[in-house]
C-alpha cells in the first residue's frame, strides 16, 4: 500500500507533467525538493541514494533544468537489506553495473529503457541544452526522470539548480535572481518538502540552502538537513552539536552522509563501494559509532522514504478535492467559451444577437440567473433613478427660493396693466407659476440622461461576459450599434418629456379639485397678519364662542401710502409738484401697504399649492415617458435594429472572426481537462 502511495504521486507528477512546475499547474503534490549551493555536493547525495552515477558533472552551473526524480523499488520488500548490506563483489568493477534489474525511462522518451547510465546522463544533458542552449542558461521546464532498480527506496526527488552569487563565463548577469527565483517557487509550495544540502566542513549559520529554506520555512517544519563532507572535517570536531539540534534545529533534524570525492571520481569508485566505506566511517568515528545507525545514505533515503509517504497520506484527500475541482472549473470554462466555429457567419451573427438581446430584457426586468446580493443592477438601478433621484430631486424644488416678495409686488402691478385690480388676479398669479413650471424642465432632461447612462451600462455588463468576448469584431460593432440607437431615441424621449412640461405650463387649471381656493387662501392669511385675541368670559374662564369682527378704520396716511404710494417716499412737495419723469428702470421701493402684504401672502399660497400639484404630476409622468419612449422602445426594436444594420455589414466573415486570446485560451482549457481527467483517474484507484 505504501509504495502504491507514492507510485500514484509519481503517476500524477507524470499526468501533470505538460502543464509545467510553474503556476499553470491547479495541484501542489508532495515533492522532495533539493536545495544547497554548487559547492555543497547536492548532486552527489542524490547519486549515493540512486546507487548510479547518472548526473552531469562540471564546473559552474551544471544542474541547468530541475530533474523531478521518480525512483522505483523492484523488490520493496529488499530494498532495504539490498541498500544497507552492499555485496563486496560491487566494488571490484562495472561488471553489475549495467544489468537488467536497473533502467531509467524518460517522460520525454515514453517506452524507451536506457539500462547504461551514462546515456541516462547523456540524454540529460542534450534535453538540457535543447531548452537552453549550451550556454549558462537557466529553465524552470522540468526533466522527468524515472530509475528502477531493487537498491532503491521508493522516492520522489527534485534536484534543483545550485545557489550561486558570482556570475561565470558565458552566464546572465542576473543568474543568482534567476536561480534563487526558480527555488523559491519549488519550495515555497506547501506540499514541499526541503531537503538542505549543506556542507559539514563549513559554518552551517552561512549555509545557502538552509538559509533559502527558512525563508519559506522559518519554523523548519518541512525541512530536512544533510550534512555533506563530515568526513573533511578538522580532527576533534564533529556535528553532535548540529545532530542534536543545539545549532538550528529542525522538525525532521539533520543526516550526515559521505561523499566520494574528486579523487574517487576519478579513479572510478563505484557508488556501492563508497556507501560501503560510508558506513565503516561512522561505526568506527568516535563520535559517531553510537549513532551509526542514524547516519549515512540508507537512513537519508529510509527516512526521505517514510516523511515522504506520511505527507502523502495527509495531503491526498485534499489532493483529489483539488484536482476534481479544478476539472469542473476547466470544464465550466471550456464550455463557456464554446466550440470551434463551425458555423456561417450569419448563423453566429443570429445567435449572438439572441443573446444580448435576451439579456438585456432579462437585466431590464429583473431575471437574471446570478442576482447580485451586494449591489444593486440593471433595472433595479434606474428603479433607484426615477424613485430616489428624480422624485427627489423634483421635490426638492423650492418655488420661493429663486422669487422673492418684492418681485411678486412688481409682478401685480405689472399684470395689472394701467388699472389696479381691486382684489388679487389670477393673471399675476399664472405668470409667477408658469415661471416655476418651467424649472421642471431641467431635472426631467437629466432623468432621461441618468437613464441613458444606465442603459449603456447594462450594455458593458453584458458585453463583459466571455461569450461576447470571444468575437471582438461583433462585440464592438453591437455596441456602436447599441449606444448610437440609443442616442437616437433620446431625442424623442426628450421632446416627449418636454411636451409634459410645457403642457402644464401651457395651461393652469385653477379649478384643480387639489387647489387651495380663494377665499381659504384669503381667510388663512388674515389669520396669520391679524390673529384675532381670545376674549375670555370672565365669569367661566372660557373663551367666548362669538367675537364681533372689530371694523378697521382706514387713516389718511394709510390711504396715501395705498397701490402707488409705496414707489414714491418724497414728501417735498416742490418736488412732487415738478411731475418728474418716471426713471428708466422704475422698481417698487419702500415698505409694503397692508394690503400688498395680504395678496404677496395669498398669492404665495396659491403657487405654493398648485406647485405642489405639478411635482406630483410631472414626478409621475417622467418616469412613465422614460419607460415608453426609450426603454420599452428599445427592448422592443434593439434586435431588429441590430439585425439590420450587422446583416448588411459587407465585412461579415471578419466581425465573427474569433479573438485570439479565445482560441488559445480553450486550447489551453482542453489540455487542463484532459490532464486532470487522467489525474481524476489515477486518484481513483486509491
Amino acid at each position: 500500500m505504501d509504495e502504491q502511495l507514492i507510485q500514484t504521486i509519481n503517476k500524477l507528477q507524470d499526468a501533470l507533467a505538460p502543464l509545467g512546475a510553474g503556476s499553470a499547474s491547479p495541484v501542489d503534490l508532495p515533492q522532495i525538493t533539493v536545495v544547497g549551493s554548487q559547492s555543497s555536493g547536492k548532486s552527489s547525495v542524490l547519486e549515493n541514494i540512486v546507487g548510479r552515477e547518472f548526473l552531469p558533472r562540471g564546473t559552474g552551473i551544471v544542474t541547468r533544468r530541475p530533474l523531478i526524480l521518480q525512483l522505483i523499488n523492484k523488490r520493496s520488500s529488499k530494498a532495504t537489506k539490498d541498500l544497507v548490506h552492499i555485496k563486496e563483489t560491487d566494488a571490484n568493477g562495472d561488471k553489475t553495473e549495467n544489468n537488467a534489474d536497473e533502467w531509467g525511462e524518460f517522460l520525454h522518451l515514453p517506452g524507451k529503457k536506457i539500462y547504461d547510465f551514462d546515456e541516462i546522463r547523456k540524454e540529460i544533458v542534450r534535453e538540457t541544452e535543447a531548452k537552453t542552449g549550451k550556454n549558462a542558461g537557466i529553465s524552470s521546464a522540468p526533466i522527468n526522470l524515472r530509475i528502477y532498480s531493487p537498491h532503491v527506496l521508493t522516492l520522489t526527488l527534485v534536484d534543483l539548480p545550485g545557489l550561486t552569487k558570482v556570475p561565470v563565463g558565458d552566464q546572465p548577469r542576473d543568474i543568482e535572481k534567476q536561480i534563487r527565483d526558480m527555488l523559491l517557487k519549488f519550495i515555497s509550495k506547501p506540499n514541499a518538502i526541503i531537503l538542505a544540502v549543506n556542507a559539514a566542513n563549513q559554518d552551517l549559520a552561512n549555509s545557502d540552502g538552509l538559509k533559502l529554506a527558512r525563508e519559506v520555512d522559518p519554523e523548519g517544519v518541512r525541512t530536512i538537513g544533510v550534512l555533506t563532507k563530515v568526513d573533511l572535517m578538522d580532527d576533534g570536531t564533529d556535528v553532535i552539536d548540529i545532530l542534536a539540534g543545539r545549532v538550528i534545529p529542525l522538525r525532521a533534524g539533520y543526516v550526515p552522509v559521505i561523499n566520494r570525492g574528486q579523487k574517487d571520481i576519478e579513479n572510478h569508485k563505484t557508488i556501492r563501494a563508497a556507501l560501503s566505506d560510508e558506513k565503516k566511517f561512522f561505526e568506527g568515528h568516535p563520535s559517531y559509532s553510537s549513532k551509526a545507525t542514524y547516519c549515512g545514505t540508507p537512513y537519508l533515503a529510509k527516512k526521505l522514504n517514510a516523511i515522504l509517504l506520511n505527507h502523502i497520506r495527509a495531503t491526498l484527500p485534499d489532493i483529489k478535492m483539488r484536482i476534481e475541482m479544478a476539472l469542473k472549473k476547466y470544464q465550466q470554462e471550456l464550455a463557456s467559451l464554446g466550440p470551434e466555429m463551425i458555423e456561417s457567419p450569419s448563423s453566429v451573427v443570429l445567435s449572438v444577437i439572441t443573446d444580448f438581446c435576451n439579456d438585456y430584457t432579462g437585466i431590464l426586468d429583473g431575471q437574471v440567473k446570478d442576482v447580485a446580493a451586494n449591489e444593486l443592477s440593471g433595472g433595479a438601478r434606474i428603479s433607484f433613478v426615477f424613485h430616489e433621484i428624480f422624485k427627489n430631486g423634483i421635490y426638492a424644488l423650492d418655488p420661493f427660493d429663486q422669487i422673492k416678495d418684492a418681485d411678486i409686488r412688481t409682478i401685480m402691478y405689472n399684470a395689472s396693466g394701467s388699472a389696479p385690480s381691486l382684489f388679487v388676479g389670477t393673471q399675476a398669479f399664472e405668470v409667477l407659476v408658469k415661471q416655476q413650471i418651467h424649472r421642471f424642465e431641467e431635472p426631467s432632461l437629466r432623468c432621461i440622461t441618468l437613464v441613458f447612462d444606465e442603459l449603456v451600462r447594462i450594455l458593458s455588463q453584458i458585453l463583459s461576459q466571455s461569450s461576447f468576448a470571444r468575437y471582438p469584431g461583433l462585440k464592438e460593432q453591437i455596441s456602436t450599434i447599441f449606444i448610437q440607437y440609443l442616442r437616437e431615441a433620446v431625442i424623442p424621449t426628450n421632446s416627449f418629456a418636454l411636451d409634459i412640461i410645457k403642457s402644464e405650463e401651457t395651461y393652469i387649471n385653477t379649478a384643480h379639485p387639489d387647489l387651495l381656493k380663494g377665499p381659504q387662501a384669503m381667510a388663512m392669511v388674515e389669520e396669520k397678519l391679524h390673529p384675532k385675541p381670545v376674549q375670555v368670559d370672565p365669569k367661566t374662564g372660557k373663551p367666548l364662542a362669538h367675537q364681533p369682527a372689530q371694523p378697521k378704520v382706514v387713516t389718511t396716511d394709510e390711504e396715501k401710502s395705498s397701490f402707488f404710494g409705496g414707489f414714491f417716499s418724497s414728501k417735498n412737495k416742490k418736488k412732487l409738484a415738478a411731475m418728474e419723469a418716471p426713471p428708466n428702470v422704475l422698481k417698487a421701493s419702500g415698505q409694503m401697504s397692508d394690503r400688498e402684504t395680504q395678496e404677496t401672502e395669498v398669492i404665495k399660497l396659491l403657487i405654493q399649492s398648485y406647485f405642489s400639484i405639478v411635482k406630483k404630476t410631472v414626478a409621475d409622468m417622467i418616469p412613465k415617458a422614460v419607460m415608453l419612449k426609450l426603454i420599452i422602445q428599445s427592448k422592443n426594436e434593439i434586435q431588429k435594429v441590430l439585425l439590420e444594420k450587422l446583416y448588411n455589414n459587407k465585412d461579415l466573415e471578419n466581425l465573427v472572426r474569433e479573438n485570439e486570446m479565445t482560441t488559445v485560451r480553450r486550447r489551453e482549457c482542453k489540455k487542463m481537462v484532459e490532464v486532470l481527467k487522467h489525474a481524476v483517474a489515477i486518484v481513483a484507484t486509491v
